[in-house]
Parts: structure tokens; C-alpha cells; sequence
């Protein structure tokens, strides 16, 4: 799993930082740092709870080109 830039570029178009959107989608900011990193296998409930807070769909946020 490569870096998620992506991910990075919606929180900042939403003026959010990690633990803005941890709390709004019930994690922690050390699991979003760690899903940007490309180091945490997260759960499908957690993708759609980001993508909906980010107003994004999993292709865009997730998908590997």
C-alpha cells in the first residue's frame, strides 16, 4: 500500500487536520497517520465513514492506480 496523498489533499481541501477527521469518523489521529503512511490495513466501515466525511468515493480516496 503506497503513501495515500490523496487522503492528505481532501482533509486539507476541507481544512481538517488528522485529528479533526479521526474524531468525525470515531478513530484516533495515529491510525489516520498511519493510513497516509500506507502502513495500516484499514477496515471497509472506516473507508466509507472517511470518504462520506470527505465527501469523496472509495475510487478516489483508495483505489491503487
Amino acid at each position: 500500500m503506497a503513501n495515500n496523498l490523496r487522503l492528505k489533499v481532501a482533509q486539507a481541501e476541507h481544512d481538517m487536520t488528522q485529528g479533526d477527521l479521526a474524531e468525525a469518523v470515531g478513530s484516533i489521529r495515529q491510525t489516520l497517520g498511519l493510513i497516509e503512511a500506507g502502513k495500516y490495513n484499514l477496515s471497509l466501515a472506516l473507508c466509507i465513514a472517511i470518504c462520506k466525511t470527505l465527501d469523496r468515493t472509495l475510487d478516489q480516496l483508495f483505489w491503487e492506480d
